[in-house]
């Protein structure tokens, strides 16, 4: 469960979120079913930023079998319009260890801190519309699979850009949002389209539903 005193507030940036996650024992588990209680529209954002830090595990293969489907979970439900997140309790019930977020914490905070002089809630059309929304899901949907895929030495690159997309939810920046579609469509069109990977995988899908 999470420490007495860390449940962060609706107004916390995306630094002072991980800063309390991050908060007690670090041998605790943050649980990827409390990382978005009580964070309203940024649910969203938290849960994703959570479910990518396993793609940056320096380990081949395992950080894309783990993150790609937390993703793409992630990435469905926005494009079917879900205004809340939900996962199995299975999944619920498990999570990064609090020194996990706290070294990413750490290794990211230069970053953070430029970031947050920049970004700001504004644009929220870009994240609240339906069809914005949709646009987001699908984006992730497919940037979750092309993780999945065991595509050399994009684990890192794919990690980055989900990242993009968290810090627009949680920030509510619907124009850092617009640039996270822009790089991700490009990301999707090179990395899946182009090497036939993703289409492949895709056609698979549609055999088996029809």
């Amino acid at each position: 469960m999470m420490a007495p005193g860390t449940r962060p507030s609706k107004e916390a940036g995306a630094r002072g979120l991980l800063d309390a996650f991050a908060a007690g024992d670090p041998e605790d588990r943050v649980r990827l079913g409390e990382v978005f209680n009580g964070l309203g529209k940024r649910s969203f954002g938290m849960l994703l930023f959570i479910c990518t830090l396993p793609a940056f595990i320096p380990v081949p293969g395992v950080g894309g079998a783990v993150s790609g489907p937390l993703v793409i979970l992630v990435g469905l439900q926005l494009l079917v319009g879900r205004r809340t997140p939900w996962l199995p309790g299975f999944i619920a019930r498990r999570g990064p260890h609090r020194r996990a977020v706290a070294r990413f914490r750490d290794l990211l905070a230069p970053w953070l801190d430029r970031l947050e002089r920049v970004v700001r809630p504004r644009a929220a059309v870009l994240l609240d519309h339906r069809l914005a929304s949709a646009v987001t899901g699908l984006l992730l949907a497919l940037l979750g699979l092309l993780l999945s895929l065991p595509i050399p030495l994009t684990n890192y690159l794919f990690g980055v850009l989900l990242l993009l997309f968290a810090f627009a939810l949680l920030e509510r920046d619907g124009r850092l949002m617009a640039v996270a579609w822009g790089v991700g469509a490009v990301a999707v069109g090179v990395f899946g389209v182009l090497s036939g990977q993703l289409a492949g995988v895709l056609a698979r899908w549609v055999d088996l539903l029809v």
